[in-house]
């Protein structure tokens, strides 16, 4: 199977307005990304959008409780992945709450199937989201969602393997004159079936309904 190359001019998140750029490919996922929830069935997978595309890969992380979280952990389950960080001011934990709402939805639909969909957040800013910093972020958009860190290699290592680019923004004094600083990053939500193979993007863009509505066109 051919294994798509991602394009260079992805949608990234790098100021406090969400900046949303898509290219051409992109674009037309965009378009087909809603359909109504218990609607025709279920398409084949080999025809998704993301089929063969190189996305993914094994990784070594730590989650809330600071025990080591791999790839391989979620076998068997379909998983939402996301890359952000809980100081983004405005994009993250939209998308996140998008996340969050768009799998209860689907859950409420149908529990069971519902149930076999983890959520991931993964951050791109290892130095200030420590294990209980992400932990608490994530429980706040779903009782399920997996907040993970590491250090700046793994996480590096990891948003490498899933398509991600993400770059440290230049320091900047906030009201109280602490220094802080932005983290521009790819802000794609991606599908993956229970193998780990990518599937479709997630319009989180489009709210919770939307992403429940793309969520029950491909778990079966």
């Amino acid at each position: 199977m051919n294994r798509l190359a991602m394009p260079d001019d992805i949608r990234t998140s790098t100021q406090r307005r969400p900046m949303r750029r898509a290219g051409p490919f992109f674009a037309a996922l965009a378009l087909a990304a809603c359909g109504p929830l218990g609607g025709s069935p279920a398409p084949d997978l080999a025809t998704a959008p993301l089929a063969g595309a190189a996305i993914g890969g094994d990784f070594a992380l730590t989650d809330k409780d600071g025990k080591t979280v791999r790839w391989s952990d979620f076998a068997g389950q379909w998983r939402i992945v996301y890359f952000g960080y809980t100081f983004c001011p405005d994009v993250c934990p939209v998308d996140a709450a998008a996340i969050g709402q768009g799998l209860s939805a689907f859950e409420k639909a149908e529990p069971d199937l519902g149930a076999k969909v983890t959520p991931i957040f993964v951050t791109v800013d290892p130095e200030r989201d420590t294990p209980a910093v992400v932990g608490e972020f994530t429980g706040n958009f779903h009782p399920r969602m997996v907040g993970l860190t590491g250090t700046p290699d793994a996480v590096k290592a990891t948003a490498k393997k899933f398509a991600v680019w993400f770059e440290k923004g230049e320091p900047t004094a906030s009201e109280n004159g602490d220094a802080g600083y932005m983290v521009g990053h790819t802000n794609q939500t991606v599908l993956f079936d229970p193998d780990g193979n990518p599937i479709a993007l997630l319009p989180t863009d489009q709210g919770g309904a939307a992403v429940a509505a793309e969520i029950a066109k491909w778990v079966r």
